[in-house]
């Protein structure tokens, strides 16, 4: 329970994304936060007193933060969450392990190394795209424009909240919508 994950929001509710349930207590005893959500009947014991585990965390200052940091912060684990561990080209759902980082505009043709521009790959349509776009190497990609436009840590965040129910409204996303169907909008 204290390894889990608590949805941190700025004073004005705008998502900044997870911290870990020990870190919101300390940041909820030394005033910082606020507790918007707890999780369930879930509590921490100390040999004085009984904690309820926050899920939702709101900060009591606002805190201005910079677009840029979603591109600093992108990870390959993010990009195969947001193309749910699936290859973008044949449609076969693969363990991490099995798949790779695509150029959708291949870097010898001036792609960049931006989200927008990669995708998760299977390593035989990689090699069988090679140094091509989809369309030259007539393997149209099966992911929508939309959803390579997403920024990566709302993708995230809202992979959390498939589990996390309580966490949807701070999210925008409907209480009966699910992580697919908001994505996929």
């Amino acid at each position: 329970m204290i390894t889990g994950r608590v949805l941190l929001l700025n004073f004005s509710y705008e998502p900044l994304g997870t911290i870990g349930v020990a870190r919101a207590i300390c940041m909820w005893f030394s005033g910082k936060v606020t507790v918007e959500e707890k999780d369930g009947e879930n509590v921490l014991h100390s040999p004085s007193t009984t904690i309820p585990v926050p899920s939702v965390v709101r900060l009591r200052n606002y805190v201005h933060v910079k677009r840029r940091r979603q591109e600093t912060t992108m990870k390959r684990a993010r990009i195969y969450i947001r193309d749910r561990y699936c290859c973008q080209y044949c449609g076969e759902h693969k363990h991490a392990k099995d798949l790779t980082l695509d150029h959708i505009l291949p870097r010898a043709q001036g792609g960049e190394s931006t989200p927008h521009n990669l995708v998760s790959a299977c390593v035989k349509c990689n090699q069988r795209k090679g140094n091509r776009t989809p369309e030259q190497a007539r393997m149209p990609l099966l992911t929508s424009q939309k959803l390579l436009r997403l920024g990566l840590d709302h993708v995230l965040l809202c992979h959390y909240a498939e589990s996390r129910p309580e966490w949807k409204k701070y999210l925008f996303m409907d209480e009966t919508e699910d992580f697919e169907m908001q994505i996929a909008a």
